[in-house]
């Protein structure tokens, strides 16, 4: 079944009002989930717009609504410690009843995290955090008794975490990314759920074939993991709604992952997205106040997926 979610950056000026409004909009109007990003403030020459810390946000989102899955695309290891995030999570996905999916990542900005005093590390060691960042997370979601881990950026010894996610085997981890050399490895063997990022339809099969072949090579089921995507979505109503959004901006400019358009665009675009064997399109909606475009979308698009 495909099923179309929405996205939004939590750092581009995300208070609680636009949350609440964002939040019960998609819950009433049938997506499938919210996700967001967590980032702090990342403007350094402009002013400085909200952003709600994350698990602030997804507990109040845990609380006050029933329907809807939801997560961070993705919570960095960078400036996260992993124990803290499991913690969290195990939290938050017990108050929900078992609609949390965890998105976890390497970190990549590094203006946020010069400006806030997060070491980034370069590209090697920064995977090999983030590796051990999986280890220790996987470890103590999906593991009932005490585990222990002792790695070159964090240690457990006989460690559990309570409350538990009310899911057998733990809340299901999400890796995020398109790297076939680290990024797709490290899905085959720690992920319940792949998200790509901002693939078209062929780009996606293919990196969706090779993750299958490293499933296989990892010993596991393909049907184990689930396959996503996140990529930008601009909807209108018409075609003049669509080009007042893009703000100037060519169509023949726009990265080709982009869905740009009105319905029958839509209606085209996902089709091919779920042919080519995603499971879940998480449209990244960076007009947060357009609800209309919400609601236009929900009544002329997702009846016809």
């Amino acid at each position: 079944m495909f099923e179309v979610a929405i996205m939004v950056e939590g750092q581009e000026g995300i208070g609680w009002d636009r949350w609440r409004r964002l939040a019960r909009a998609v819950e009433d109007l049938g997506y499938a989930g919210l996700y967001r990003s967590d980032h702090f403030p990342n403007d350094r020459t402009g002013p400085h717009r909200d952003a709600l810390e994350l698990w602030v946000s997804l507990t109040w989102l845990a609380d006050n609504t029933e329907r809807i899955e939801f997560g961070p695309l993705v919570s960095p290891v960078s400036f996260r410690h992993p124990v803290i995030t499991a913690w969290q999570a195990s939290a938050v996905d017990r108050l929900a009843g078992g609609r949390l999916r965890l998105g976890v990542g390497a970190g990549w900005m590094e203006r946020e995290h010069d400006a806030f005093g997060f070491d980034l590390l370069d590209t090697d060691r920064r995977f090999t955090r983030f590796e051990e960042g999986l280890e220790v997370v996987t470890r103590l979601l999906r593991n009932e008794e005490p585990v222990s881990f002792d790695g070159e950026f964090y240690r457990l010894d006989d460690a559990l975490l309570m409350p538990r996610s009310p899911r057998p085997g733990g809340i299901p981890i999400v890796i995020g990314g398109n790297g076939p050399r680290r990024t797709l490895p490290l899905a085959a063997r720690y992920a319940d759920e792949w998200n790509g990022v901002l693939l078209t339809a062929d780009e996606f099969s293919d990196l969706n074939t090779r993750l299958d072949g490293l499933l296989r090579e990892a010993g596991r089921p393909s049907e184990e993991v689930r396959r996503t995507l996140m990529t930008r979505a601009v909807f209108g109503r018409t075609q003049a709604d669509v080009d007042r959004k893009l703000d100037g901006i060519p169509r023949e400019d726009l990265d080709a992952a982009v869905i740009a358009g009105t319905a029958d665009e839509f209606v085209d675009r996902l089709g091919w997205l779920s042919e080519a064997g995603v499971q879940r399109v998480m449209l990244q909606w960076l007009e947060v106040e357009d609800l209309d475009g919400l609601e236009a979308m929900s009544e002329n698009v997702l009846p016809h997926l």
